[in-house]
């Protein structure tokens, strides 16, 4: 199972931290994408969002994921999904 987030408000540092993060889970992958807006502006985040990729959506791995989204959700804001 593969989808997107992303979160508006998120800098570059915490996304790569989110990665971090999901990436020692076992069965999960994950890839920082580039922003694709062709404006600049200051109080946006530079990036587009977080590829994320599991294995095995039935497994612990699935929860784990959740988990770790939920975390910075509730210190960031919520994070907008899509699914491919």
């Amino acid at each position: 199972m593969k989808y997107f987030v992303c979160n508006d408000q998120l800098p570059l540092a915490v996304y790569r931290e989110v990665a971090a993060h999901l990436s020692q889970i076992d069965g999960v992958a994950t890839d920082v994408l580039p922003q694709t807006s062709n404006t600049f502006a200051y109080t946006q985040s530079q990036v587009g969002g977080l590829e994320i990729e599991i294995a095995d959506p039935a497994s612990e791995a699935s929860t784990q994921v959740e988990k770790i989204l939920a975390y910075y959700s509730d210190r960031f804001g919520p994070w907008e999904r899509q699914s491919t």
